[in-house]
């Protein structure tokens, strides 16, 4: 601190008296004049005044007879307010680098420095943005379907192998990327509507740039193809390009096409990937290619197929009702803008306890008696638990009827588990 002081004291203008100056000098009583002043203002900080240290040194009254008063006390006021300064600069420092240290932040913190953790943010912003992008419950839809159908190939405990395993996370992989490409483009499509319907998703709130969308579904889409061509499943390779060609379709903005802006195109649509081509392509798959049996289809497969048509039409219908302001702003027709959303909704709902029916009087004629029971007890469940919460549903609400959506894909989830149990 004495270090800093003294290095912030002026000397004593040149300009003076030559007997002032020595005179000065020498009342000192031969200690420097810039450690002199020190000792002067550390006494006035302890409560001692001027005019006493005057009182205490002669040498200081020698100094009156040629150093006039109002200079003496202005260079003095000088020096207080001067040290005053540097006292505060240095304090706001000091409390500032206590502040820093006590809430675990860097001393010095520029614009451009380095943070580990800003780096590890960014990298979690990406991967959440992604997540959104992708639609993660149709992701999660495709990966359940394709696995439980896989399973209606399996004949005996022996068929779970490596080889089918192999097989079937081939399929996932391949349709996956497909999946993410057909929702990207839907969303590459529907900016200007999901800005409205759907603004938390990547391109509508402007996370994403139309560039950036553009690049991700065509590697998804070259990926896709590329994993399907290098596996040599003809059922598989198909099942992409139809899927690739439907999902084109129902989304892209050209003459003839953009299917989803007439109801009844884009619900045969999403019927014909959901209900057919995941059932058939998929079950042929593993059924032809990887344990090379003749094509032949079984009354599981037969089942999941008709029930499936059930849900994707429920699927395609419900999925508008909670997307009725972009839709009609925008001119998609759609069921529910024709028709309503509470009329689409109880539509939705006969028709999914229709399919629960239809399940529960094909497990009953089932001759396995554990399928028979499972089968029947679970959709007896399910049902029961649809109609329970479609009473309770609040129409006006938009937040209610997207969780009511939401819960819709679970009990599609909850089917893909019940299905590879029907015998």
């Amino acid at each position: 601190m004495v270090s800093l002081l003294i290095g912030s004291f002026p000397k004593p203008p040149y300009s003076l008296p030559f007997p002032v100056a020595a005179e000065f000098s020498s009342s000192t009583c031969g200690i420097p004049w810039k450690q002199y002043l020190i000792i002067v203002f550390s006494m006035k900080c302890n409560g001692s005044s001027i005019d006493t240290q005057a009182s205490r040194f002669r040498t200081w009254n020698m100094s009156e007879k040629y150093y006039p008063i109002k200079l003496q006390r202005g260079l003095v006021v000088h020096q207080v307010a001067r040290s005053n300064e540097i006292s505060t600069v240095y304090q706001s420092r000091r409390a500032k680098n206590i502040v820093s240290a006590t809430s675990g932040q860097p001393l010095e913190s520029e614009p451009g420095a380095y943070h580990p953790k800003n780096h590890w943010k960014s990298m979690q912003d990406g991967l959440n943005a992604f997540y959104r992008f992708s639609r993660p419950h149709t992701v999660i839809g495709t990966a359940l379907s394709i696995l439980s159908v896989s399973l209606l190939a399996v004949e005996k405990l022996p068929d779970i192998s490596p080889l089918f395993f192999t097989g079937v996370l081939e399929a996932i992989a391949a349709a996956l990327l497909m999946n993410i490409y057909i929702v990207g483009l839907n969303q590459l499509s529907d900016i200007e509507i999901d800005k409205v319907n759907k603004p938390y998703l990547p391109l509508a709130s402007g996370e994403y740039s139309v560039a950036t969308g553009v690049t991700i579904v065509s590697s998804f889409a070259i990926m896709s193809f590329w994993l399907g061509w290098i596996v040599g499943s003809w059922p598989l390779f198909w099942a992409l390009f139809i899927s690739f060609v439907l999902g084109t379709a129902y989304s892209i903005n050209l003459p003839l096409l953009r299917w989803k802006r007439f109801a009844l195109v884009a619900a045969m649509c999403i019927l014909a990937v959901r209900a057919v081509i995941v059932q058939i392509a998929f079950f042929l798959h593993i059924q032809t290619y990887v344990y090379r049996r003749p094509a032949v289809f079984s009354r599981p497969v037969i089942f999941a197929t008709a029930f499936m048509s059930f849900f994707s039409v429920v699927i395609a219908l419900f999925k508008d009702i909670p997307d009725i302001d972009g839709d009609k702003i925008f001119g998609i027709r759609s069921f529910t803008v024709r028709l309503g959303q509470q009329r689409v909704f109880w539509i939705c709902i006969t028709l999914l306890e229709m399919a629960y029916g239809v399940a529960l009087l094909v497990g009953a004629a089932s001759s396995c008696l554990w399928s028979k029971y499972i089968t029947v007890l679970g959709h007896t469940i399910l049902a029961s638990i649809l109609w329970n919460r479609a009473k309770s549903i609040d129409l006006q609400s938009k937040a209610a009827i997207t969780s009511f959506y939401m819960f819709i894909w679970k009990l599609f989830y909850a089917e893909y588990l019940l299905i590879p149990l029907v015998r």
